[in-house]
């Protein structure tokens, strides 16, 4: 069951500043009477392909995949998202139902603002036309490298490059090495756009060679420049 969360309870401007800077007072009282915080268990799923999207979300806490599922049952991650990013919005702006889905990677509590407000507030506010100008030139721009990268590069440089956006995305533990999220293999492999048991031979390869170390999920950096070097050349 979905729990749900007034939006008075938390800290409405801190979490969504950058949206909430470019609102006039009116605009933030009415987004405080209508948004509302839901919190997803792991692996819950938060939207489904085909479904009609309804809300803007905001990530506030935990971790979330965004993928779909492909040919012969195997799933695509297509972006993972962290706090505080935006998310679940673009289809509504295209008039058109989810073509991807959404999970909770881990325990996420998420916002909720309905469309209906958001586009009511895009036609009077110039600034947040802007913002969302640029989050989806920018999120057009890092799927379009994403494309090139997992269809041209080699198995290593594809695996190298999805633990180094890992570690741009959510950074390390207090040791400064191992990453702070934790997939299991099929999850890195739909990260990496190949099969488990590549991703699974590719990750022994690299701790032969001394790049990482793993201990269960968890996966440390040990090398990190020659890892970067093997995204870098593919």
């Amino acid at each position: 069951m979905v729990r749900q969360q007034r939006i008075e309870d938390i800290d409405f401007s801190a979490s969504l500043s950058e949206v909430w800077r470019v609102l006039t007072d009116k605009e933030r009282e009415v987004l405080r009477n209508n948004a509302y915080i839901q919190r997803f268990k792991r692996n819950e799923l938060i939207y489904c392909e085909g479904d009609e999207p309804r809300e803007m979300m905001c990530l506030l806490k935990g971790k979330v995949k965004i993928y779909k599922d492909g040919v012969g049952g195997r799933s695509q991650i297509i972006r993972m998202i962290k706090p505080i990013q935006y998310f679940g919005y673009r289809a509504n702006f295209a008039g058109e139902k989810y073509l991807t889905n959404a999970s909770a990677f881990e325990a996420s509590t998420v916002c909720m603002i309905p469309m209906t407000i958001v586009t009511d507030f895009i036609m009077t506010n110039p600034q947040l036309a802007m913002f969302f100008i640029r989050q989806l030139s920018t999120d057009l721009g890092i799927s379009d490298e994403r494309t090139v990268n997992l269809t041209q590069k080699h198995i290593r440089g594809r695996l190298a490059e999805s633990l180094i956006f890992l570690k741009d995305s959510y950074g390390l533990e207090e040791d400064g090495a191992t990453l702070s999220i934790y997939l299991a293999r099929e999850d890195l492999a739909n990260l990496s756009n190949m099969t488990t048991s590549n991703a699974i031979r590719t990750l022994s390869t690299f701790v032969a060679e001394h790049i990482i170390a793993i201990d269960g999920r968890k996966i440390k950096l040990i090398d990190e420049d020659r890892l970067r070097k093997i995204s870098r050349l593919g």
